[in-house]
């Protein structure tokens, strides 16, 4: 089969589905590949790349549409576009299926393939494919990006013989792919940065990261990330206040925010309202990546940056992947790529569109002269559900000190049964054992008493590195091993012999471990 790609000709879009490295991965598949020329020049592709990986060069879109058996493309295809589709040929792309249905029924009566990459389900070994992941992330980063650029201050905090800068303070809201790429740049260059969710459980992944997740007085509890994908669900109407109530809390103390709410097939929920834009200090930024949606801001402009009158700059661009468009391009090819991966499972060349996958049937909108849009559930779920917890039952002061009692007491008996146990085991082998040997038998079932006891006590992440510290100070024994190497009987010498390796494999062993163990602890 041979794929092409053609110009992309919204105005803006500087992205490429295809790229010199993606194309020869797509021949290793058996397919062809042709380019429309001047495709990738925007995104840093020049033709003489893809001609130097293999790649046909067609002069004008239409010889390559009549050219190409796959067309891959980023954006939805325009009216002129459609009219090029024909029986047989499959159109890869971006097409956001619910809201295109006249080209949905076009691609169906003309008997063309389409599959949507936006509609890729959201199941592990789907990830590969995930368009919208891909460019989430670089919109989150890029969002961070063009605040500081258009911040007046440094993010990080500084002291200088100037005088002291405070360090920005940025709000994130919206936990996803973007925010948290957006939550990662933003603590990389050193800002103070809050991120807040509807999904409390997001709040882990937050702080992990540097920054301070924002909790609700409220609770509610929300609908299984299994019966959504993954993305967040529509919040009560009370949830909604308490929310909104908390952004007009912290909105004065906020020099940058970045707004990344989206609800899939629903416009954009409207998160910072007119209020919180007025209290906000002048020279702050507002970043809203859903502004493609209608925007989380009330006052955002779709693909414009506006001032208010009282200062704040408000950026509603909708092309944030576009502008780093070698990246996206990059990550968007191999999305594509994996996909044809998936079409091509014999590797001859040959598309196996097989319906009975749950990704390839997932993403596919029409197939053989029908709308296959919207698809059933996958068989498998996006994400496993979460298992219900049961409450746990607050105990009393009371409560509590009656079980820390029974616990001392069971302890206690079973440490006075042990020593019961072991003193008598200790006199019957007294009345047998020789005095001599009952003297280094009392020291080493002494030495084994102290040594548990000590052990037992220590915490189980330290026992790695406590461990390796032991193992390498009791190899003293490579002192007696030495001494019996030069004996005269043979099997005195090969014990000696087997003594010494094994003793220094716990020498070298141990406090190279150790090391390693400390250097996890230290900073490069």
């Amino acid at each position: 089969m041979k794929i092409g790609t053609p110009k992309e000709i919204l105005s803006g879009e500087r992205r490429v589905a295809m790229t010199p490295d993606s194309a020869l991965m797509l021949q290793k598949l058996g397919h062809e590949c042709i380019i429309e020329t001047g495709a990738g020049a925007e995104a840093g592709f020049a033709d003489a790349d893809y001609k130097a990986a293999g790649v046909e060069i067609a002069k004008t879109a239409a010889a390559l549409w009549k050219a190409a058996d796959v067309v891959a493309k980023v954006r939805a295809p325009e009216e002129v576009e459609v009219k090029r589709l024909r029986d047989g040929q499959t159109l890869i792309s971006l097409i956001n299926p619910s809201a295109n249905a006249d080209l949905l029924e076009t691609a169906a009566k003309k008997g063309s393939t389409v599959i949507a990459m936006d509609m890729v389900p959201r199941i592990s070994r789907a990830q590969k494919m995930d368009v919208l992941s891909s460019m989430a992330n670089i919109a989150g980063y890029r969002a961070v990006i063009e605040a500081g650029n258009n911040f007046g201050r440094f993010f990080t905090g500084q002291i200088t013989a100037a005088g002291k800068v405070p360090p920005a303070k940025v709000l994130v809201v919206g936990a996803g792919v973007a925010g948290l790429a957006a939550v990662g740049t933003s603590t990389s260059l050193g800002a103070i940065t809050y991120a807040f969710d509807v999904r409390p459980e997001v709040a882990e992944q937050i702080e992990s990261m540097g920054a301070e997740f924002v909790y609700l007085d409220f609770e509610e509890e929300q609908q299984d990330g299994s019966a959504s994908g993954g993305y967040a669900s529509v919040s009560s109407p009370e949830f909604r206040e308490a929310q909104l109530a908390k952004f007009r809390e912290l909105a004065p103390e906020m020099d940058i925010v970045i707004t990344t709410a989206l609800i899939p097939n629903r416009e954009a929920p409207e998160l910072w309202t007119e209020d919180m834009v007025a209290a906000m200090k002048s020279g702050s930024v507002i970043v809203d990546l859903a502004a493609e949606r209608g925007g989380n801001c009330k006052l955002t402009v779709k693909d414009e940056k506006i001032v208010t009158e009282n200062g704040v700059t408000i950026i509603g661009y909708t092309d944030f992947p576009s502008r780093m468009a070698t990246q996206a391009s990059t990550l968007f090819a191999t999305n594509i790529r994996h996909m044809m991966t998936d079409l091509t499972p014999d590797k001859d060349g040959v598309i196996n569109h097989n319906m009975e996958d749950d990704v390839i049937r997932g993403a596919t909108v029409t197939h053989a002269n029908e709308i296959t849009f919207p698809p059933p559930p996958p068989k498998v779920a996006a994400i496993a559900a979460a298992p219900k917890k049961e409450a746990v039952k607050e105990l009393t002061p009371e409560e509590k000190r009656a079980a820390e009692v029974a616990a001392f007491k069971a302890q206690t008996k079973n440490q006075v049964t042990l020593l019961v146990v072991g003193a008598v085991l200790l006199l019957a082998v007294g009345l047998v054992a020789p005095a001599s040997f009952m003297q280094h038998f009392i020291v080493f079932v002494l030495s084994v008493f102290v040594g548990f006891q000590v052990i037992w006590g220590v915490a189980h992440s330290l026992h790695t590195p406590l461990m390796a510290v032991t193992n390498a100070i009791s190899s003293i024994i490579i002192l007696g091993a030495l001494v019996q190497i030069g004996s005269g009987s043979f099997l005195v010498v090969v014990l000696a012999a087997i003594s010494v390796f094994m003793t220094g494999i716990n020498i070298f062993g141990g406090f190279l471990v150790t090391r390693r163990m400390l250097a996890m602890f230290q900073k490069s």
